[in-house]
Parts: C-alpha cells; structure tokens; sequence
C-alpha cells in the first residue's frame, strides 16, 4: 500500500531518510534553554530598553548589576560604570524597564545600602514631578541630582581625637562669645542699641527684628523662584555645571579658595567704609527705583516715537539717493580751488583775528563807557539852549552856536590879498585895564600862578560864568556817565570887581528857556547810537524840533 493510503513501509530502517536524532536533540535543548533564559531573564540578547546615565561623586560602593528600584520595587539594573571625563566623578548607565517610566527632568538618584541579608547597594530612583519635562533614553542625571551613601568609617574618621579637640574648642569660644561682657573697645565698634550687652543679650535683642527678616528672605526667596516655568530648575542645573567644573578643576578652585579669602581680608580691613556704604545703600536704593520709575514711565513715549518715526526711517535710503546729485556738485565746491583754497587764505586772517579778540573784549567795556557819556551827558549838554543876554542870545541849540561862530570866524577870515585867510583882533591899545587873577597854579592852590593882564578899549560887561577863586579838582574815578548834566543857565555872572552888569536890550527877543535833561531830543539821544546822534546833529538839513 502507499504511505498516503496507510500502506506498511516495509524498507529495513538503515535505508530510511530523515533528520539525525543527535541534531534533533541539540535543537530541542537549545530551544528549551532560550525558553530557560527568557522565562527568568526576560530580555532579548543584543537588545537594550530604556537607558538612563547618572553622575555619581563616588560609585565604590554600586556593582554591575545592582538593582534600580523606585519605591522599593526593582524597575531595572545597572549595567555599566564609567569614569566621567574630565572629572573624578563616576558615570552610572542603568537600564530602566516600561514599569519605571517616565523619568522627568528632575528625578533625583541616591545609592542606598540593601538589608543585611541582601548585601551591596542599590541604587533608589525618585522618578520627578509630572509637571516636569521627560527624559528621553541615554539622557544624563546632573551630579547635583545624585547622592552617595555615608559610610561608617567616614563618620569615624570625622570624630577622631584632633576633630574632638577643636569641636571642644568651638563649643567652649562659642560659650564665652555668648556669656562674656565686652570691652569698651569692643563697645566702641557696635551699634548703641547693643553696646555693653553679652553675646547671648545681643541675640536675643536681634530676635525683634527675625520676623521682618525672615519675611523678607521669603519674598526673596520667592524671586528666586524666577517669573517663568523652570527658571529656578535652569540656576539648579547652571550651578550643577559649575560645581562640576570647579570640581574637575582642583588647582583652580584652591585658586579660587585663596583670592577669596584675601579679598574678605581686604573687606574685613575695610569694614568701616563698608559700614557706611551699607548705611547709604537704602538711600541709594530708593533714587534707584525713582529713576527706574521714570524710566519705565519714559519707555511709552519712546515707543510711541520709534513707531512715528518707522515710516521717516523707511525713507531713508529714497532721502540718501536724493541726496548724491547734490553731494557730486558740492564736492567741487569744497575742493582746494574753491572753498578749501578759500579757508587756506582764511587762515591766517583768523588767527590775527584771534588775537585781536583778547584786546577787543578790553576795548569794549571803555567804549560802552564813552559811548554812555556821550549819549548821556554830553550830547543832552550840547542840545540846552544858553539864555544869554539879549544882545548875546540866538535862542539856539549851544552846539548849533558853536557851528555859528566857525561860520563867523570863516566870514571874518576873508580878504583879497595874498596873505591868506586870517582873523584880526584887538587885543590891547584901550584905556580899561582888567587882570584875569592868577593863573596856572595846583588845583586847589592858584597863589603860585601868575595874574593875566589887558587894555581893551572899552569896559567888559561881565564873564559868565564867573570865574571861580580855585580851579575844582578833577575826580578821574568817577565815571562820565553817571555825572549829572549841567545847569548851563544857572552859571553865576559877575565882573572883575564882584558887582553884577545891569542887563541890556537891543531889541532882540529873549531867549527861550533852555530845554530840560528829560526832552524828547535826550530821549531819542539816549535810545540811539552814539554814531546816529552825532550824524543827526551834524546835519544842518534837520528840521527844528527833530
């Protein structure tokens, strides 16, 4: 029969094909002991889960294949350690089953000793907040997030017999810092509220002011939380880095130990200035934040004027190119044959004018001077009309007579020979002898000068004003300007021997009265320039009254 139709093979054994017992058998055991080691084992070869790298300062006391628990439950196993670059510091790998995931960005890792029974130590995961990011796998644990275990020996080697001895020494210093009473030195350096109290006193006093203090340290603390998520984790995590690097750097931080402690040296040195800079520090403070306010509250109109002044910016670069065409022909205008050659020349006329400058600002204070004079006292004195006698008056302006008499004299001057012009006077040759009282003499003092004498022909009708015994004295620190103008009619007139001339009239009209120092002609004197005065008074075109 055939084999498909239950036919019985009736082929000897030894001819038979088909797979070898001893190949058959090795398969089965492989099989059963991969069974074996996935039951107990529960990992696939050349396969990781989830990895988790930790900083540790020693791993001594952690073994390969130690386990990783959380909350007492083993979630994974350690699986390598290694030197941390750079560092002293041990570099923990742990592989980490789904049961212990996620881990956040803040877990914390300790290695704790396992009971007497287990041996070693494991290492205990404290997973992190919910709020916190996760960490992906192969992510590292920062040494600031990661603890050690105390050993026995270390707390031994702490409390041996010189570590005892200074304790005892501190312990007692403390004691007398708290109970002694303290010098008038001591006294001098202190605050008055705590002078001539103990240690312990002082304290106690300093406790009125805990609650102020620790609320402030509160709302300091507070601040340092920072004002968006994960500020203060990002500090924790930039001290992390620095403590690393100060400890993989040892020299340095010796270095970094010595110069601190030289400038608190420095400081200590220093304590009384320092005192008084902490004294002044609210004040400080508080002109800080004013101006600070101000500025807050000047940053509004600052941006209302950056947003104005965008469009003006944004044309810019239109205004620039507008600008070229008259760049390329002012260029030549500034060149050596125009304006540069010009300011070449220039230059030595400015430093002449330079050193005028000095003398002009002298010069200018004494022309103001004499300009006042003349604005205020002499051309107001010229504009006073002298009410003479009758026969003497013209009723003018007494700087309009002085241009009359050069026109006289002018008159007088002519003839028609070749002598030229000249004027005759009759100086002597009369009856009358008058003497004019000595002359020349000191001011103040005229009996040492000599007496003038003439023969005119007929007798004098008197001189006005009168001439005065002594010459007035001349005061040269006052100056012109403040002088009050003269009373040009009030001069006393007299004759050679005191008596007065009896006033005669050849029908002339009398004189006006003369003008007084406030007219409207000193008026416009005063407002006006010198050189305008004296130009309106020269000119004989002016009408009367102007």
């Amino acid at each position: 029969m055939s084999p498909l139709f239950g036919r019985k093979d009736t082929r000897l054994r030894k001819d038979r094909t088909g797979a070898n017992p001893f190949t058959a058998g090795l398969v089965v055991l492989i099989i059963i002991g991969i069974g074996t080691y996935f039951g107990f084992a529960k990992h696939v070869p050349f396969t990781h889960g989830y990895q988790l790298k930790a900083v540790f300062t020693s791993a001594n006391s952690i073994r390969k294949n130690s386990p990783v628990r959380i909350a007492g439950v083993n979630v994974g196993k350690v699986k390598g350690i290694d030197r941390e670059p750079g560092s002293n510091a041990a570099l923990v790998t742990m592989e980490i089953a789904d049961m212990g995931l996620p881990i956040h960005k803040d877990a914390s890792l300790k290695i704790r000793p396992r009971i007497f029974l287990e041996g070693n130590f494991f290492v205990d995961l404290q997973p992190g907040t919910p709020s916190s990011p996760d960490l992906s796998s192969g992510d590292t644990v920062p040494i600031t997030q990661t603890a050690v275990p105390v050993q026995l020996d270390q707390v031994l080697t702490t409390l041996q017999s010189n570590t005892r001895a200074d304790l005892q020494d501190l312990l007692k210093n403390y004691g007398e810092a708290l109970t002694s009473k303290p010098t008038a030195a001591d006294n001098a350096s202190q605050d008055p509220e705590v002078r001539g109290l103990t240690g312990a006193q002082a304290l106690n006093k300093a406790a009125q002011y805990g609650a102020p203090a620790f609320r402030d340290s509160a709302i300091v603390q507070q601040a340092f939380l920072g004002t968006q998520p994960h500020d203060l984790s990002a500090v924790v995590s930039g001290v992390g880095h620095v403590t690393r690097a100060l400890d993989a750097n040892e020299a340095d931080l010796q270095d970094l130990v010595t110069n601190f402690n030289r400038t608190m040296a420095v400081f200590a040195g220093e304590s009384t200035n320092l005192s008084q800079t902490v004294h002044l520090l609210p004040g400080v403070l508080q002109n800080a934040n004013r101006a600070l306010a101000s500025l807050n509250n000047a940053f509004p109109a600052t941006r209302a004027f950056a947003r104005e002044i965008l469009p003006g910016v944004r044309e810019t670069p239109a205004t620039i190119n507008a600008f070229f065409p008259w760049i390329a022909q002012a260029r030549p205008l500034l060149g050596q044959a125009e304006l540069r050659g010009l300011v070449a020349d220039l230059q030595p006329a400015t430093h002449d004018l330079a050193n005028v400058t000095d003398p002009t600002v002298k010069l200018l204070p004494q022309a103001d001077l004499v300009a006042k004079c003349f604005t205020d006292v002499v051309l107001p004195t010229g504009d006073i009309k002298i009410n003479d006698t009758p026969a003497l008056t013209t009723g003018r302006e007494n700087y309009k007579e002085f241009w009359y008499t050069m026109v006289g004299l002018a008159g007088e001057g002519q003839n028609f020979d070749g002598n030229g012009m000249y004027v005759r006077f009759q100086p002597g040759g009369g009856d009358q002898t008058i003497s004019t009282g000595q002359e020349g003499g000191p001011v103040g003092n005229q009996s040492l000068g000599e007496t003038l004498f003439t023969n005119p022909g007929a007798p004098p009708l008197g001189t006005r004003p009168a001439y005065p015994s002594l010459r007035p004295p001349y005061n040269y620190t006052t100056p012109c300007y403040t002088n009050k103008i003269p009373d040009l009619n009030g001069a006393r007139t007299g004759r050679p021997d005191g008596t007065q001339p009896a006033a005669r009239s050849i029908g002339r009209p009398q004189a006006p009265a003369p003008a007084p120092a406030t007219s409207k002609r000193t008026a416009k004197a005063n407002t006006g320039s010198l050189t305008a005065a004296l130009a309106a008074r020269l000119n004989p075109f002016r009408k009367a009254g102007r």
